[in-house]
Parts: C-alpha cells; structure tokens; sequence
C-alpha cells in the first residue's frame, strides 16, 4: 500500500525506563507514526468518513506514552501499534518510531530509540 498518513515528531513527557530515576521524574519521549490505508476514497469524495482523523489517532498516541509506565521502548511502540490497529479499521499498517532524547547514557547524543513496522493480519 502506498498511501499514508504521516504524524511526526509528536512531543510527549512520560515515565518509561528500566531505571526507578526514570519511572519517577520522568522525560521527553517524540513519536512518529505513519499510516497505511487506502486515502482515494476519502480523496475522491473529500469525505472524511472514509478516512481516518489523525486527530484521533494522535489522542490514542498520547493516552498511550502519558500512560502506565513501561520499561522498554519495543513495548511502547508494540503498545501503540497494537492499539491503533485495533482502534481504526480502516488503517492497514502503521510504522512507529519512538524517540527519547534524554536517555541515561554518558554521551552525547540526538535520541535513541526503536522503530517498528505492523501490519493487519489476513
């Protein structure tokens, strides 16, 4: 599939890391998302029933990482991909990518973080 729907660099504070400093002060996590899903529907009739409101789906993003703290990265990104899935039908594969800029690591650094692709099963 070829159309998607992009969300990038959503910021949000959240209390993940397998050290008990991060699960107690908590830091910067950035997500991107991007959306698989057939857009030519909604395109042609400019109908957004036929689509998907990345408004919403931003919403999900955000309960998700602002919620329960988790120890790794792969299970927030799992988190979010498995909600969104499940959450919106018409969305047939999702990339996620969790960034987290203030990691505990002596160094200097932009982020580290993980990136997965899902799709829908068959």
């Amino acid at each position: 599939m070829s159309d998607k729907i992009l969300m990038k660099h959503m910021a949000f504070f959240g209390y993940h890391g397998v050290f008990e400093e991060e699960n107690r002060l908590g830091q910067k996590f950035f997500i991107d998302a991007t959306l698989e899903l057939d857009t030519k529907p909604a395109g042609l009739r400019d109908d957004m029933n036929l689509s998907v409101s990345y408004g919403d789906v931003y919403e999900v993003i955000k309960e998700i990482v602002e919620g329960k703290p988790l120890n790794l990265l792969e299970a927030l990104a799992e988190n979010i991909a498995s909600e969104v899935l499940g959450r919106f039908s018409l969305i047939q594969g999702i990339k996620v990518t969790v960034k987290k800029p203030e990691a505990p690591v002596p160094g200097i650094f932009d982020y580290f973080g993980v990136e997965i692709y899902r799709k829908r099963d068959a």
